[in-house]
């Protein structure tokens, strides 16, 4: 693996046990969400290596790309791209391996699109999407790397946390993340 720098994050489990009964708001005009029936890896990275490079999103950096076509090819796996004015502006990958609860894996905004008011209609559009087909339950976490204000979107769309776990992470230099000195140990 090589060398690597330690990073200690609080991850913090949230969980939802019915839909939320409030009215989500819809996403802005010049907005569309599509699910991607058969995405590629490289596709697949770019998202995930633009939406988590602020953030630390280390894991799938490392997973080979066999591995990850894979994943991507797995009908409990399902992944949704934002887009603006033609353009990939965020995605969000859904996990259904535990049906009927579903995982919110990933969720993000590129960089361009944060502070802008999507997130939160983009959040509400994922919870419901999960809602619609009948789930029971929904699972998500995050942690301290992550956008400040990720935790309390996800409290107002209607999460309780269920948990906190304090973890140390020994992510991969190689990989040439940027890490908060704040994260650093």
């Amino acid at each position: 693996m090589g060398p690597v720098t330690r990073v200690g994050v609080t991850v913090t489990f949230l969980r939802m046990d019915q839909a939320p009964a409030d009215y989500a708001p819809g996403l802005a005009s010049g907005f569309q969400i599509v699910r991607a029936q058969a995405p590629t890896v490289p596709f697949y990275r770019y998202l995930y290596n633009t939406v988590g490079a602020d953030y630390l999103w280390w894991l799938r950096r490392t997973t080979p790309d066999d591995h990850l076509a894979s994943m991507l090819r797995d009908r409990a796996v399902a992944i949704y791209t934002l887009y603006a004015a033609g353009e990939p502006a965020g995605f969000f990958e859904l996990d259904a391996h535990t049906w009927p609860d579903v995982n919110l894996s990933y969720f993000g905004l590129m960089p361009g699109m944060i502070g802008h008011g999507t997130g939160y209609a983009f959040l509400s559009a994922a919870v419901d999407e999960v809602w619609r087909h009948g789930a029971t339950g929904m699972t998500v976490n995050t942690c301290t790397a992550d956008h400040p204000r990720a935790l309390p979107n996800y409290l107002r769309v209607g999460f309780q946390i269920a948990r906190q776990v304090r973890e140390i992470w020994a992510v991969p230099n190689h990989l040439n993340m940027r890490i908060p000195s704040s994260l650093k140990l």
